[in-house]
């Protein structure tokens, strides 16, 4: 295990371990502000996770006028894209952290398609439900 020092003081080395190592053990220090804006990014991904989980919950609660397997489906589809979601955020931060440390070009970000498709097929199926049961 590799410990890595940092200067606190002038005389006054602190050891410090740092995680994932794959990103940290890579190029030089980016500006402060942009490692706080990459996190900041993670933590959007993480709210939209949650928010995903939380509205397949809600789904479920309200029991939607429709048959259960659909109800089920939808609520399955739902919590799924907010596990994926919390899942690749982490994955997403590490890249980019690690681009930004050896001053490449950020990453796309490959979970934006996936919920942009996934949301808009459970709000068509929602919106076919909700049509059908009036």
């Amino acid at each position: 295990m590799r410990i890595e020092i940092m200067a606190h003081g002038a005389d006054d080395p602190v050891p410090t371990r740092r995680w994932p190592r794959r990103v940290y053990e890579v190029g030089d220090e980016p500006d402060p502000r942009f490692t706080f804006a990459n996190e900041r990014t993670f933590l959007a991904w993480i709210r939209t996770a949650l928010a995903l989980v939380a509205a397949g919950i809600a789904l479920e609660a309200l029991e939607i006028p429709a048959r259960t397997g659909v109800r089920l489906t939808l609520v399955l589809t739902l919590a799924l894209l907010g596990a994926i979601s919390s899942s690749v955020a982490f994955f997403r931060w590490a890249r980019a952290e690690r681009a930004l440390r050896q001053s490449k070009p950020l990453p796309s970000p490959a979970l934006a398609p996936i919920l942009a498709l996934g949301l808009a097929v459970v709000a068509v199926v929602i919106s076919v439900v909700f049509i059908t049961s009036v």
